[in-house]
């Protein structure tokens, strides 16, 4: 820092204060110094700065070790808030949401100086962890159950299943099959309380979900007895890998889609529109859900309370070729 004060011609501490972003330096001074920062390429010390401020511009995230699309997302998006608001990120990634594990995970979080800690929690396994934290840790979930101790930050899914299956009884279709997620999951129960809510306000009985593991391969097992289904017309898949086994099912059983059967998943994965057909699904905003987790966040280290809520962030329904007007047979 003295290096960049001498060729800047100011002071240290006017280097300080371009560093952090104070308002009060002269524009001038202000580029005089941000120009000598360029030429020396200066990068600050962070632990000195966090022994100075205070703050260590660290934040922490849990998250469950997994390359399913919706958790792997949601940390990008978290890690992308993060870094836009000038904070490093230091993670967790646990194969299981106990609550052991979590603790454990966030007591070594703390050992880092972590100034806050979100928790990506998709298992209802995992609210029995948000009981009881720490007083004194700003702490945030997201996509996690609803009921938790801890303010909540989730796609609205009961609202994307009520709109994937009202698109496939707008196009007509008398009946909607589910293949649902594990049943352990959040999101596969929001999911299914929205199929279920639009067929009892179409007047329609709710044939059986069938649960799946999130995976193509059993959403091709469960296409196959689908594809047996007499008068199987439209089936919602709780997410687009299942779509995509589903797909494969009822191809191999001679089954047009969407001549014989409406198809609509859920999460548009990018390689959803390349299906064939390419794929009618709800779109997930990871960005939206990271801002916002990083803003409940930030409010707690700056001082407001810890309190339980959920601010939930819409789906968006995105029409492509694997739905179409019911045409009975």
């Amino acid at each position: 820092m003295a290096d960049v004060a001498a060729l800047a011609g100011v002071s240290h501490q006017t280097v300080s204060r371009v560093l952090n972003d104070n308002p009060r330096v002269a524009p001038d001074t202000r580029r005089r110094v941000e120009e000598a920062i360029r030429k020396l390429n200066y990068q600050p010390n962070s632990v000195a700065r966090a022994l100075v401020t205070g703050r260590s511009r660290t934040l922490g995230v849990v998250s469950f070790d997994t390359a399913l699309y919706g958790p792997a997302s949601t940390l990008i998006g978290i890690q992308d808030a993060a870094h836009q608001a000038g904070y490093h990120v230091a993670t967790v990634s646990l194969r299981s949401l106990v609550r052991s594990s979590i603790l454990d995970a966030i007591e070594r979080l703390r050992r880092q100086s972590v100034e806050g800690v979100i928790i990506i929690a998709p298992e209802l396994s995992a609210a029995q962890a948000l009981v009881n934290l720490p007083a004194d840790l700003p702490v945030v979930a997201v996509e996690g159950a609803l009921e938790v101790p801890v303010p909540v930050v989730a796609v609205d899914q009961q609202s994307g299943g009520l709109q994937a299956t009202q698109h496939l009884l707008d196009l007509g279709h008398p009946l909607v099959w589910h293949i649902s997620g594990p049943v352990d999951w959040a999101e596969a129960r929001g999911r299914e309380r929205g199929w279920r809510m639009a067929l009892e306000e179409a007047g329609v009985a709710a044939p059986p979900a069938l649960v799946g593991d999130w995976s193509a391969r059993s959403g091709f097992l469960l296409g196959q007895r689908l594809a047996a289904v007499p008068g199987l017309s439209a089936v919602f898949a709780g997410n687009d890998q299942m779509a995509l086994g589903l797909l494969r099912a009822l191809r191999e059983a001679g089954r047009d889609v969407p001549g014989d059967v409406s198809v609509v998943g859920f999460d548009d994965i990018p390689e959803s529109a390349y299906f064939t057909p390419p794929l009618t699904t709800l779109r997930q905003d990871f960005a939206e859900v990271g801002r916002r987790s990083l803003t409940r966040l930030l409010e707690q280290i700056d001082g407001a309370p810890r309190v339980a809520g959920t601010d939930t962030v819409p789906a968006e329904l995105v029409i492509r070729d694997s739905a179409a007007p019911y045409r009975a047979r």
